[in-house]
C-alpha cells in the first residue's frame, strides 16, 4: 500500500468516515500490521477507552446429533454413532447447577440440528434452567437452529421466538453465520440457513428487543474479500435494526483427528491452511475499521489461544468473552493448546498483562464490576504477555 492511500484510509478513519468494500479490500493487502493495528487500536480506544469486558460464562451443548455434515464441523455425530448424545432436560439442569459457582451470569447453549427431538424440548429446558438458574442470562440457539425448529414445529420464528423468550431466553447466539458468500458457503455449510434466513431471523429478535452477537468463521477456503462482503452485509442489516451488541470473528480449527475412533469429520482442512496469528490480527484490525456501527469487537480466546487474543487486544478487540467450561465445538476440532477454563482471576491477569483495565459484564453489557487497571508504575514499559 503506497503513502498516499494510507495518508487517505488514516483521514477516513479518523473523521469518522465510512469505509467502503474498496477500502476494506485495501487494509488486507496491507501488510504492515503494525500500522493497521494501530489504526483499528484508534477506533477501539475512540469506542472503548482502555477497557477489556469479559464476563463469567458456561458454555452448554445439550446434543451432539446433526442432520447437517458441515465440512468445518467436528462436533457432529449422526443418530446412533459412537459418542453421539442427547442429554435429557434433567441431566442439562444437573450439569448446568454444576458449573453455576464463580458468580455465574451467562448460559450459552448451542446443539446439533437433532432430527428427532420434538420442537416442545428447547422451550422447556429453557424453562427449567431459568427456574434453576432465575439470576442466569440465557443466550441460546443459533439462527441455524432456529430455522430448524420452524420445520419441525410448523410455528413460523416470529412464534418459536415469542415462545423462547416466553420460556427466558435473553439473546440468540452468533453462530450459523460462517461466510455468507454462496461462492464460499456452498462449499462449507451443509444446512439450509443461509444469509436469507439468517438475517431474517435476527431481524425478527431485534424487533422483539433480543440483542444478538453476530460471527464470521475465517481462515479457511475464503478470501479476503469475502471477509469484506460479509461483515458489509451485516453492516447493512446493522443499520436497520441497530441489534447487534458484538462482532465476533471465529478462526477456523484445523488438524483435527477424532481421538476416539480416528475419523476425520473436519473436511475442509484438507484445503486450507489455518490462520496465521499475523492473518487473525489482520482480520481483527480490518473488522473493527470497517464496523463502524457496532460498539464490540470480541476475540473469543478458546478459538485463538491466549498469546493472540491479548494481540488482538490491541488490534481492535474489545471484549475476551468469559471462563468457558467445556467449549465442546472447538474441543472436538482441536485443543488448539487452549485450556477449556480460564477463572474469573485468569482473566483479569490476561487483561491487565496485555495494558488494559478489566471490566465485567453481563450478556447486555451492563456492569456488574470494574477492576483496577496495569499498575501505574508499570504503564509505560511492555507488560509481559501470558502464552
Amino acid at each position: 500500500m503506497d503513502v498516499g492511500l494510507k495518508r487517505e484510509l488514516e483521514e477516513k478513519v479518523r473523521a469518522g468516515e465510512r469505509l467502503t468494500r474498496e477500502d476494506g479490500i485495501a487494509l488486507y493487502e496491507s501488510d504492515d500490521l503494525a500500522w493497521l493495528g494501530g489504526l483499528a487500536h484508534e477506533v477501539r480506544t475512540r469506542k472503548n477507552g482502555d477497557v477489556v469486558h469479559f464476563n463469567v460464562n458456561r458454555h452448554l451443548n445439550m446434543t451432539n446429533v446433526c442432520t447437517a455434515s458441515c465440512a468445518y464441523c467436528s462436533f457432529q455425530r449422526k443418530p446412533g454413532e459412537k459418542d453421539a448424545y442427547t442429554m435429557r432436560i434433567e441431566e442439562a439442569v444437573k450439569l448446568a447447577k454444576a458449573m453455576e459457582g464463580e458468580n455465574l451470569t451467562e448460559l450459552h447453549i448451542v446443539n446439533g440440528l437433532h432430527p428427532n427431538l420434538p420442537w416442545r424440548y428447547y422451550p422447556r429446558s429453557l424453562r427449567e434452567l431459568k427456574a434453576a438458574l432465575p439470576d442466569v442470562s440465557l443466550k441460546a440457539f443459533t439462527a441455524t437452529e432456529i430455522h430448524h425448529f420452524e420445520t419441525i414445529s410448523g410455528l413460523s420464528a416470529s412464534e418459536i421466538l415469542d415462545e423462547l423468550i416466553d420460556a427466558g431466553l435473553e439473546s440468540l447466539t452468533g453462530g450459523g453465520a460462517e461466510i455468507f458468500d454462496w461462492e464460499v458457503r456452498q462449499h462449507i455449510v451443509d444446512h439450509r440457513t443461509h444469509w436469507e434466513d439468517w438475517s431474517r431471523i435476527h431481524r425478527l429478535a431485534h424487533e422483539k428487543g433480543l440483542k444478538t452477537p453476530c460471527t464470521m468463521l475465517y481462515g479457511h477456503i475464503e478470501e479476503p474479500r469475502h471477509r469484506v462482503d460479509h461483515v458489509l452485509r451485516l453492516r447493512e442489516l446493522q443499520d436497520e435494526t441497530n441489534g447487534f451488541q458484538v462482532f465476533i470473528p471465529l478462526r477456523y480449527q484445523h488438524d483435527f483427528v477424532d481421538m476416539k475412533d480416528g475419523k476425520v469429520r473436519n473436511r475442509l482442512q484438507a484445503r486450507t491452511q489455518m490462520a496465521t496469528g499475523a492473518e487473525a490480527l489482520k482480520t481483527f484490525a480490518v473488522s473493527r475499521l470497517l464496523f463502524d456501527n457496532v460498539p464490540h469487537v470480541k476475540v473469543f480466546w478458546v478459538m485463538h489461544g491466549v498469546q493472540t487474543a491479548q494481540l488482538a487486544l490491541q488490534h481492535g478487540a474489545d471484549d475476551m468473552d468469559g471462563s468457558v467450561v467445556e467449549y465442546k465445538i472447538t474441543h472436538d476440532a482441536d485443543n488448539y493448546g487452549t485450556p477449556n477454563k480460564l477463572t474469573r482471576e485468569d482473566l483479569l491477569d490476561l487483561i491487565r498483562d496485555a495494558g488494559f483495565r478489566p471490566v465485567e459484564r453481563n450478556t447486555r453489557y451492563e456492569i456488574i464490576r470494574e477492576y483496577d487497571g496495569p499498575d501505574p508504575a508499570r504503564r509505560e514499559s511492555p507488560q509481559p504477555m501470558r502464552v
